[in-house]
């Protein structure tokens, strides 16, 4: 906008077959948009014959980016796809991943100028380097608080304006934040924390899935369970694949136990997959069958 470049907002960025024509009416240089999105474009075929020369960043946001769409976006387009991470009330920005960086690395990135982060415990205390907790910001762009929710406004930001942002993170080596997923969407398995991220991100490395998501489900030995919902690429894709595939790359108590195909999954309107809604759906069906 400072430069004055041209700015497209694409108003149904669900309808792929339009979004893709007005792609080819521009030699489009910046893109952004959410994981979803980016897997839809790379799997349509007529995305793959575009003209992409002039792109010169691709940023996605909003959710977690996956490492098979990161990759298969590299491969169409041959420009890396970065990650953002921000919030509503961070106006929106925490932190970003450099654009000048030649690979995922699956990271939010590093914080951006003037920000303060920090991870904490259930109880508010600061963590180890290399542990694993909650993301808390501090900087010029967190929010004075909730409009007339003073109640509200205390149970996020604390008295020395820590904002408590309810995602879990951790932070490797080289300082880079890792997402590891939304605190209200960890699942408890025997005691354990299992994060849907983990198993979205290896169950879409599989050929023949095309959408994954995750949720826990009551079980009344282990607590919960994992159960996934997949959009298939390939029909003939079976539950007992899936299960095989998640095997091989996860620890036993994180594989799926439940696994449901279905057509498509539910979004919101940019496209953020709701796992609210999945886990609404399926106690749902669970207190039906009991009522049976």
């Amino acid at each position: 906008m400072e430069l004055g470049g041209r700015n497209l907002l694409i108003t149904n960025p669900r309808d792929i077959p339009g979004f893709i024509k007005e792609l080819q009416k521009y030699p489009f240089t910046a893109i952004t948009g959410v994981n979803t999105l980016f897997n839809a474009l790379v799997n349509n075929e007529d995305f793959h014959e575009l003209d992409f020369s002039n792109l010169r960043l691709a940023v996605g946001g909003g959710m977690a980016v996956q490492r098979a769409v990161a990759e298969q976006w590299k491969k169409t387009t041959g420009c890396y796809l970065l990650e953002g991470y921000g919030l509503t009330e961070c106006s929106p920005l925490v932190a970003a991943y450099p654009h000048d960086l030649v690979d995922y690395n699956g990271s939010i990135g590093l914080p951006v100028p003037s920000t303060e982060v920090r991870i904490v415990d259930e109880e508010g205390n600061p963590v180890a380097s290399d542990g694993v907790g909650e993301l808390q910001v501090r900087g010029p762009q967190v929010m004075q608080g909730y409009w007339q929710r003073t109640e509200a406004t205390k149970e996020v930001i604390n008295s020395e304006g820590w904002l408590s942002t309810g995602d879990i993170v951790k932070f490797d080596e080289e300082g880079f934040l890792h997402i590891v997923d939304r605190k209200k969407d960890m699942i408890l398995v025997s005691g354990f924390n299992v994060y849907p991220n983990e198993i979205e991100d290896v169950v879409a490395m599989h050929g023949k899935v095309l959408e994954v998501a995750a949720i826990g489900q009551e079980h009344e030995v282990s607590g919960e369970v994992v159960k996934i919902y997949v959009v298939k690429r390939d029909p003939s894709l079976t539950k007992d694949e899936v299960i095989a595939h998640c095997r091989e790359h996860l620890t036993g108590y994180k594989v799926p136990k439940l696994v449901e195909f279905k057509e498509d999954l539910p979004k919101t309107n940019v496209g953020k997959i709701l796992r609210r809604v999945l886990r609404e759906e399926n106690e749902a069906e669970l207190a039906k069958r009991e009522a049976s």
